[in-house]
């Protein structure tokens, strides 16, 4: 085994200094060159045969010490790591110190540490109010009318009808901005509902009166605060053309209504809607709880020097996250970044406040969890890697959900979701 020092470092940083003596090297030395023996020809054995003090005449000792180098550095840094149970973040700096024949093998690793929680507070002082969450009637009616719309028929509208603001129409559209196109500002079949209130001020009414086939140019003020920087507050030109009319029937709010989506009648329909929106009304309250205890636990602990290592991973775990929920409603990332005027550079220096309590969090709740003795069993992990896979029918998912990073990633969750429920126990009120 090689001799291993430790040197702490500033920022949780340590440096691992290994030593392997010609007696450690051997056995790494012995499989680098019978791989060498494989690759190489040589007169009168057969590959991968050829012993090894032959490889090394034929090679040289050195070739050999770098072709062994990866599997020492490799094997010899998991072994200190785990025998040590030092817990990283990201991967070491190895620098080699030492390496020729006749010579112990020195080398060292630079690593950060995943830094501590150096005081937790006293629990028991810690309080955060639990909300009571209530739907009202003027909800219901709202959800009722969502619903309303989307059981709505559509009927083409008869040539020469003209368009009045129950209708949807459909339109190409281009928008320009001081007779320059508008980036993302065209198309050709844009759906309008003149139903609804999301538009832009004016904008229904310069549709009103068309008939199909008509075309109109306007100009219309956008908002100062809206989400397009390059369009608000400013004067747009639109080109539009009418190509489709329909009219809209939604269904009455009724019985009839009811029973066609399964229920007895209306009151059921309602006490349905009502139920799934205390449910979710309830979800999003608990969310907002936990979010509060956590970042009150953690804004009164005392921690390590957080490495910016660790920081710059959630940043980026975050514009990660970020990007998936964007481009998940169909839109560019680059083109969403653009439209809010700033860089990705600056949208990760306005992330840094929320990632840094991300942080604190997380080796917060792994404080808690090691004191209070907190642990995910095997039986509760092996129950939930078996609900996990039943989600899924191909067998390489299903092997995936069986790994062991799978498994490690999960056993942080369930000892988590443990480490909530203590914490609720004490400072839910």
């Amino acid at each position: 085994m090689p001799s291993v020092e430790k040197e702490l470092l500033p920022k949780n940083g340590l440096r691992l200094t290994f030593t392997l003596t010609q007696d450690d090297a051997l056995p790494y030395l012995e499989e680098a060159a019978k791989r060498l023996s494989e690759q190489t020809s040589i007169p009168g054995f057969r590959p991968g045969h050829a012993t090894f003090e032959i490889i090394k005449q034929r090679l040289g000792e050195m070739k050999i010490l770098e072709e062994a180098l990866e599997s020492i550095v490799r094997k010899s840094f998991i072994s200190a790591i785990l025998e040590d149970n030092i817990d990283t973040v990201g991967s070491p700096k190895v620098d080699v110190v030492k390496l020729a024949p006749g010579n112990d093998i020195v080398f060292t690793a630079e690593i950060t540490l995943m830094p501590r929680a150096k005081s937790l507070p006293d629990l028991s002082k810690l309080s955060v109010n639990a909300q009571k969450p209530n739907v009202e009637d003027k909800e219901v009616d709202l959800a009722l009318r969502d619903l309303q719309r989307m059981q709505t028929s559509e009927v083409r509208a008869t040539a020469q009808e003209a368009v009045t603001m129950g209708d949807k129409v459909v339109i190409s559209m281009n928008m320009k901005l001081d007779k320059v196109p508008v980036e993302g500002g065209q198309s050709p079949n844009h759906a309008v509902y003149l139903n609804e209130e999301y538009y832009i001020p004016g904008f229904k009414e310069k549709l009103e009166g068309m008939k199909e086939g008509e075309k109109k140019t306007f100009s219309l003020a956008f908002p100062k605060e809206h989400v397009q920087t390059m369009v608000a507050g400013k004067d747009v030109e639109f080109d539009v053309e009418l190509k489709e009319l329909f009219h809209l029937q939604p269904p009455a709010l009724d019985d009839t209504l009811a029973t066609m989506l399964g229920m007895k009648d209306f009151e059921a329909l309602k006490d349905v809607i009502r139920k799934n929106l205390l449910d979710e009304k309830e979800h999003e309250a608990r969310s907002k709880e936990e979010k509060e205890m956590l970042e009150l636990v953690a804004g009164k602990t005392q921690f390590e020097d957080i490495p910016d290592l660790l920081l710059n991973e959630d940043i980026n775990k975050m514009i990660l996250e970020l990007q998936r929920a964007v481009e998940a409603q169909g839109l560019e990332f680059d083109t969403y970044v653009k439209n809010l005027g700033k860089t990705l550079a600056a949208m990760k220096l306005d992330f840094t406040p929320q990632a840094l309590m991300r942080v604190k969090v997380a080796i917060a709740m792994r404080e808690i969890a090691r004191e209070q003795g907190i642990e995910a069993t095997d039986k509760e992990l092996d129950d939930e890697l078996d609900r996990i896979a039943e989600g899924y029918e191909d067998a390489k998912t299903k092997e995936q959900v069986y790994s062991p990073q799978y498994r490690d990633y999960m056993e942080q969750i369930l000892k988590n979701r443990k480490v909530i429920e203590y914490l609720r126990g004490i400072i839910i009120k």
